[in-house]
């Protein structure tokens, strides 16, 4: 079994790419230990001392550290946590994190939200899906469109600047109604 690394835009995260693929359908975010519970592989990533967050995409896995460990050291045990893993034929994920579905749309705004829906799904998920992450639609209300980043891109030192000039300059583009877009948690 071979896994690839790359690096992120976020420096405390490495997406990690198995010859195999990781999740059937979507993705599962584990921002802590204690969400990971319906995930076998997030369990045992977790177990290694430095991991803050794991993001499972379809083909890849993405780890964050805490500033207390190097890549250098934690890095080898990462890949003989995956290698084992997989080598265990386990599934990654038992029972995919609860998402919430909550979209603040004002029910005037529904064709305006379908538009940017579709375009975050065709040209910027996509791209964030490259650096190890995933961009939740979360509403649009008076002009602003609500975003959430997950994975390497939730914590990534520039996803602020990557809503402001990329998605958001995007977005104003194609629709004109569009005036803003903010970063929300959930």
């Amino acid at each position: 079994m071979f896994i690839e690394t790359e690096s992120t835009p976020n420096p405390a995260t490495l997406k990690f790419l198995p010859d195999r693929l990781v999740m059937e359908a979507g993705n599962a975010d584990y921002p802590d230990p204690a969400s990971a519970e319906g995930s076998p592989l997030a369990r045992l990533l977790f177990e290694l001392p430095g991991v803050k967050r794991v993001f499972l995409g379809p083909d890849f896995i993405a780890v964050t550290k805490t500033e207390e460990v190097t890549w250098q050291a934690l890095k080898p045990q990462v890949l003989g946590a995956l290698m084992e893993h997989f080598l265990s034929g386990r599934p990654a994920v038992e029972q995919a994190p609860a998402e919430s579905a909550d979209e603040d749309v004002a029910p005037e705004d529904a064709e305006i939200a379908a538009q940017i829906k579709e375009l975050l799904d065709t040209r910027v998920r996509p791209v964030v899906a490259g650096d190890g992450g995933d961009i939740i639609f979360r509403g649009f209300r008076n002009g602003v469109v609500k975003l959430h980043m997950r994975g390497a891109c939730g914590g990534c030192p520039s996803s602020r600047a990557t809503l402001r000039h990329g998605v958001e300059n995007m977005l104003r583009h194609y629709i004109p109604e569009v005036q803003a877009v903010e970063q929300v948690e959930y």
